[in-house]
């Protein structure tokens, strides 16, 4: 048998990887390399003949994770794996059959929930503003990912919503079903619900993909909602050769129907499932795991990271009077640490909501730092991208004259890319950006590359939207910045009202705003810097309860003393 996909794994990565039959339960703390193991695992069983690739079905909730996992099958040499989110998943399942069963095509795909309520609500005669639609598609999204009826939803919220009485909210809940329903229309939901109907009520459609599909994996299981649950249970059917990979210490998307219970209670639910624990980290050092133990320690699931890196820097915290200062301060330590040498692209600031990041962003580009803001556009459709590949394409036709690295590098300098980068926080600097990132992939390309293998890979790439790393500091909330890393990470906003957020009111809702915490101290490798402000304007703020709870010599460094002012609240 061969092992060539289990060389470089620790004893437990090996272990996991090693388990080819379900079910399997991979508990995978921050940084235990779970995509390795995921990707491993899989290779291990097309490698050993256990696994036909056009038979597996990894399923993940982001396109960006599906893209790297469909890159690292790649380089392990495995192709056809149907590695996807559960939504293109899905919405692939229902194009193929729709048409069998239906005799035309599936129906279209909403992509404004909001513009559609907002047809709906003119035909009840009803006058809704943008703020308060965008309220009953967030109430439909929650709903439908939860599998409730308009009436349970009445039922379980009572008063409606602000401006807007149950009954008036359940009519519009309605008028919007009827309107799509005219138009042939599915929306993001719908597509979860329409393929698990479709599963349920053609036992011949269910059993072509049980028959297609005979190993199933999920990744951040921690997040399935109860919709994808059943989902998944329909495509597993009667057979147990299922492989699930989470962290509940990293469940942030209970907003969206996410519940860790699915991912906690497994093994109850398999008596004879396989259960490794994935704790040893190999991204942070052991301080900044110190923190993030601290902070999550006697939570469901948690686990208890420990080091493989060489020790590091203490984390620090620090206290600014406002948050223009917190913003110039953030600013100024990540200009020292450029000026110290460090990668652009190694350093990150994280903070709680969206608005955080302006002020931050004009504070770096008033020292000349560029800064890409993460959930913009996508890097493979950027023009000058787009330019790049096209030009690469057609000079791979012609015979090269130079190394394959040269070659590519005059392809972007006929396009513009100087030798030395423009002044940051321009259109000019930012495509100077795009260009360095397409020649930083070709001199990381095997040796014996060619010109035309090299497009091949971006085109696939671009498919996947598996996106290099720009050369730039990253600004990202914590949400986006889940499944990433960096080396140097200031987490700012750590105040109450930021952090936890100011409507997180509930046991449950300041619960999943810690793990948020969490998540963002767990992407820092080498060194993390909190922070917070004691102003916004003229409202003062207080420290955030989390940095209370960690209660670590940093804060005590910091001249904070840890749990001040009584017990930490929960």
């Amino acid at each position: 048998m061969s092992d060539r996909a289990l060389e470089g794994l620790d004893d437990r990565q090996r272990e996991a990887a090693s388990l080819l039959r379900g079910p399997v339960c991979v508990l995978a703390g921050a940084g235990t390399g779970k995509t390795r193991v995921i990707t491993h695992r899989i290779a291990h069983g097309v490698d050993t003949g256990a696994y036909s690739p056009g038979r597996v079905m990894a399923v993940t909730f982001t396109t960006r994770a599906a893209g790297e996992m469909r890159g690292r099958l790649r380089a392990l040499g495995v192709e056809g794996v149907a590695a996807r989110t559960f939504h293109a998943t899905a919405l692939a399942q229902l194009n193929f059959f729709w048409p069998q069963l239906a005799g035309d095509a599936a129906p279209a795909i909403i992509d404004k929930k909001v513009r559609v309520l907002a047809d709906a609500a003119d035909g009840l005669r009803l006058r809704i503003d943008a703020p308060t639609l965008r309220d009953v598609a967030g109430r439909i999204e929650a709903r439908k990912v939860r599998m409730h009826s308009i009436e349970r939803d009445a039922a379980d919220h009572p008063t409606g919503l602000p401006g807007m009485d149950v009954q008036a909210l359940a009519d519009l809940q309605r008028a919007y079903e009827k309107v799509k329903d005219e138009r042939r229309q599915l929306d993001f939901e719908d597509v979860l619900l329409a393929c698990a109907g479709m599963l349920e009520s053609e036992p011949r459609v269910a059993a072509a993909v049980h028959e297609q599909y005979r190993h199933l994996t999920v990744d951040e299981y921690q997040d399935v909602s109860p919709v994808q649950a059943r989902l998944l249970e329909l495509w597993l059917g009667d057979r147990r050769d299922l492989c699930v990979v989470g962290d509940a210490s990293q469940t942030i998307y209970s907003f969206a129907g996410a519940d860790p219970r699915y991912l906690l209670d497994f093994a109850d639910r398999y008596d004879d499932a396989k259960v490794v624990r994935l704790e040893r980290n190999y991204r942070s050092d052991g301080a900044v795991l110190a923190v993030a133990n601290s902070l999550m320690r006697g939570r469901p699931g948690a686990l208890e990271l420990a080091s493989a890196a060489a020790p590091g820097g203490e984390p620090t915290v620090t206290a600014y009077p406002d948050d223009t200062a917190e913003a110039d301060g953030v600013a100024a330590a990540v200009a020292a640490q450029l000026a110290a040498g460090i990668d652009a692209h190694d350093i990150a600031v994280l903070y709680r909501a969206n608005a955080q990041s302006a002020p931050v962003l004009a504070a770096l580009a008033g020292r000349g730092i560029a800064a890409t803001v993460l959930g913009g556009r996508r890097f493979f459709d950027l023009p000058e991208v787009r330019q790049a590949v096209m030009a690469l394409r057609g000079a791979s036709v012609a015979p090269l004259e130079t190394t394959f690295v040269a070659a590519v590098r005059d392809v972007l300098r006929s396009l513009g890319l100087s030798d030395d980068p423009p002044p940051a926080g321009g259109a000019l600097r930012d495509a100077w950006e795009a260009r360095s990132a397409v020649l930083r992939l070709a001199e990381q390309a095997p040796a014996g590359t060619t010109l035309r293998a090299f497009t091949d890979e971006l085109l696939a790439r671009a498919r996947s939207q598996h996106e290099p790393a720009l050369r730039t500091v990253t600004l990202a909330t914590l949400h986006a910045a889940k499944g990433l890393e960096w080396d140097h990470v200031h987490l700012m906003g750590m105040s109450e009202g930021l952090l936890p957020i100011s409507y997180a009111t509930t046991f449950e809702q300041v619960d999943e705003e810690r793990r948020l915490a969490y998540v963002g101290i767990t992407r820092a490798g080498r060194t993390l810097s909190l922070s917070w402000s004691r102003a916004s304007g003229q409202r003062p703020r207080q420290m955030s309860r989390f940095l209370q709870e960690i209660g670590t010599s940093t804060l005590r460094a910091a001249g904070v003393r840890a749990n001040s002012g009584g017990r930490p609240r929960r």
